[in-house]
């Protein structure tokens, strides 16, 4: 009895202890901001590092989230998931476009206009936030244009009609309603942040830009800072709509937790990055392509298909061209059925060409950070066209060497007569015996023929020539 009193209370000393740890921890990080750097394209491994940030400030009682950032933009769903995060969470996030030369073009723009506390280095710019159609998608055909009426006073009656701007049809139905909910959506939230609603509208249709101090007059950002102390000081003070509650910020004693990404984070950085997916599906292809020439080589198959299912993943969320894939994929499967089909090289140039467009247009290339490199592209065009020539080659110098098996492969050998005859007789033949027939006799045992032809299961054999 007393000794389960005891650990009774050895246990209930443990939770103690425990929760006085975990509350001097909150407070010893209540005097931190957290600090996130992303200095590349938008994408899902920013959109998990960026949430994973803003939770673990929440849970550690984080007074401010600062995000550096130096974006050319990237993807719209990534964006978006960051700006859901931003809005729902239960800390102020501070964006900062860092020094250096940084930007926050386009996604980036929009994660500004999101952020409780918008702040630039003085060396940087922002904007270009026109959305730009990814995936291939096809084009609205255009509307006939209709003829106005040569005076719009004779239509209305009223002369100060002529003066109205007349409205513009849209070229790409499409593209304006992509443009129309960018627009929208740059415009609610400057509109929550009490921000320069007009110039976002303008940054998203005709992709203008400011400098960090015409920002700051226009009222698109709140403060220029040289740096992350200087953004802290300048922010202390401010008023802050979080959540529908109105927040002060006290960060002029804040010191200054930097967060790096993670394990998962970099892992997927290294597989969304669109060069790395390409390699990852080329490595995955012939992977699965030797394990089916060498069934129960188990390596090619098991790294090929390791490598097919994670460029798989990174092609769900990268902005692939399918047309571009296809293409791609019937490249290689020319290219392979050249080894088979006696075509000369057609099939493989061929299915090289396939390979090479397929490539180029397999990342859509106007979303910014999310190309393939031309060089990379090259290169593997360049070792695939290889190949393929040394597969013509090879064939061609087999096409010209003489047979070297089966029945064919028997004609000019040395024969060894195993016997006295005259036209019918046995002969020793590659340590075979074989019946004989030679039309010039007679033969006497252990004298050398040379094998004319061979019909069924009987040789045509002829004396030797003498060496004169």
């Amino acid at each position: 009895m007393i000794r389960r009193f005891s650990r009774i209370c050895v246990l209930t000393a443990a939770i103690l202890i425990a929760a006085i740890g975990m509350r001097l921890a909150a407070a010893q990080n209540s005097g931190q901001a957290l600090l996130l750097t992303v200095d590349s394209a938008i994408g899902p491994a920013s959109a998990d590092y960026i949430l994973s940030g803003i939770k673990r400030a929440e849970t550690n009682g984080n007074p401010l989230v600062i995000v550096a950032l130096d974006t050319p933009g990237g993807l719209d769903s990534a964006m978006r998931d960051i700006i859901k995060g931003i809005l729902a969470a239960k800390v102020p996030v501070a964006m900062y476009v860092s020094p250096g030369g940084s930007r926050a073009a386009s996604a980036g723009t929009y994660m500004l206009y999101a952020s409780h506390v918008a702040a630039m280095h003085p060396v940087s710019n922002l904007g270009a936030a026109t959305p730009v159609q990814i995936g291939g998608a096809p084009s609205m055909p255009e509307m006939p244009e209709q003829n106005p009426p040569a005076d719009p006073a004779d239509e209305t009656g009223d002369e100060s009609a002529a003066d109205q701007p007349q409205p513009a049809v849209p070229e790409d139905a499409m593209k304006a309603k992509m443009l129309n909910d960018a627009v929208a959506y740059i415009q609610g939230l400057a509109e929550q942040r009490g921000r320069n609603a007009e110039w976002a509208e303008r940054a998203v249709r005709e992709a203008v830009s400011l400098t960090a101090n015409e920002a700051l007059e226009q009222n698109v950002i709140d403060i220029v800072a040289k740096d992350v102390d200087d953004l802290l000081a300048q922010a202390d003070g401010r008023v802050v709509d979080l959540n529908g509650e109105e927040v002060v910020l006290d960060t002029a004693d804040l010191s200054v937790e930097v967060l790096e990404p993670d394990w998962r984070t970099n892992l997927l950085m290294i597989i969304t990055d669109p060069s790395v997916a390409y390699l990852l599906m080329l490595v995955g292809i012939y992977g699965l392509l030797l394990e089916g020439y060498n069934p129960g080589a188990l390596v090619p198959g098991v790294i090929g298909g390791i490598c097919l299912l994670l460029a798989l993943f990174a092609f769900q969320v990268l902005p692939v061209n399918y047309a571009g894939l296809a293409l791609m994929l019937l490249g290689i499967a020319l290219m392979i059925a050249e080894g088979f089909v006696p075509s000369f090289g057609v099939l493989g140039i061929g299915g090289l060409a396939a390979f090479v467009f397929g490539s180029i247009i397999l990342m859509d290339s106007d979303v910014p950070g999310f190309g393939i490199s031309i060089g990379l592209i090259a290169a593997t065009a360049t070792v695939g066209g290889l190949a393929v020539l040394g597969l013509v080659y090879m064939m061609m110098r087999a096409r010209m060497r003489p047979v070297v098996s089966g029945v064919e492969g028997m004609i000019g050998h040395t024969a060894e007569a195993l016997e006295h005859f005259d036209s019918h007789g046995a002969v020793l033949l590659d340590g075979e015996r074989w019946n004989a027939e030679i039309a010039a006799g007679p033969v006497i045992k252990g004298e050398r023929l040379t094998v004319a032809r061979i019909d069924g299961l009987v040789v045509q054999v002829e004396k030797q020539r003498s060496a004169s």
